[in-house]
């Protein structure tokens, strides 16, 4: 930590000459810089994902400029300045951690997260539900609404009970593709997925990790499918779905 004070506001020196004398810098709202910031965020969440050290350093930099960036614009409209930005989440931590900063005892990380949720309600907030973000990826927000309502005791006792209520969706998924409303089908589809994200919390796994190992095996195996074809001058779509069930079988023994 020596001199990180020093760094950071060289950081801030720079944000501010970007916005004197860089066109395209000058030229950024909040706006404008909405979906940067998604990207770099999903940057930072395949760099994870990879384990990539470097690349880890790297998108935590480009998003500690952007925190930046959105306060340089919050002080030139008189709105709010970098320095409440980091004192109110200083303040935050201090309130919501009273196992720490105050008298309150706890035994679990369980107790923690109860805690947090109880004070955050006596913020004012109307919902355990409302701090996730309406436009999370939609298992992203399955996990946190699931992780937030179990904070309040509303959770099955154990795994089994959650494998039961997944076969209870699956069944009645067959019974709405049976019946042949799409949009029952979809409801009934959604349900079986929700319910497959609880499971999966319940054997502490992540399933949007899951799914995106799932992906990333699948694109590995699909782009040696296609680089074997190519060695024979041959392409995909030439082939039967028989010969490229063989051909991934194959594929799928060596990756």
């Amino acid at each position: 930590m020596d001199n990180i004070g020093v760094d950071f506001l060289r950081l801030v020196k720079i944000m501010d000459e970007l916005r004197e004398k860089c066109p395209w810098d000058q030229k950024q709202t909040n706006e404008s810089l909405r979906h940067l910031t998604i990207e770099e965020t999903y940057e930072l969440a395949d760099a994870i994902s990879e384990n990539d050290s470097n690349g880890i350093k790297e998108e935590l930099g480009d998003l500690l400029l952007h925190i930046v960036f959105y306060a340089k614009i919050g002080s030139e409209k008189n709105e709010f300045s970098l320095k409440d930005v980091v004192n109110g989440v200083c303040e935050k931590l201090i309130v919501r951690h009273p196992h720490i900063y105050g008298d309150v005892k706890v035994e679990s990380e369980d107790d923690v997260k109860q805690n947090w949720e109880k004070i955050k309600l006596a913020e004012g907030k109307k919902s355990v539900l409302g701090g996730v973000p309406k436009t999370l990826p939609s298992m992203v927000k399955a996990i946190r609404l699931q992780e937030k309502s179990q904070q309040v005791g509303f959770e099955w006792e154990n795994k089994n009970q959650v494998w039961g209520k997944v076969e209870e969706e699956i069944a009645e998924l067959k019974q709405a593709i049976e019946m042949g409303n799409h949009d029952n089908i979809e409801d009934e589809l959604g349900d079986v997925f929700f319910s497959l994200v609880n499971y999966a919390r319940f054997l502490k796994v992540d399933a949007e990790n899951a799914l995106e190992r799932t992906n990333k095996k699948f694109i590995k195996r699909f782009m040696k499918m296609e680089e074997l074809v190519a060695l024979e001058n041959k392409f995909l779509h030439d082939m039967s779905l028989a010969e490229m069930d063989s051909l991934w079988n194959q594929v799928k023994k060596e990756h």
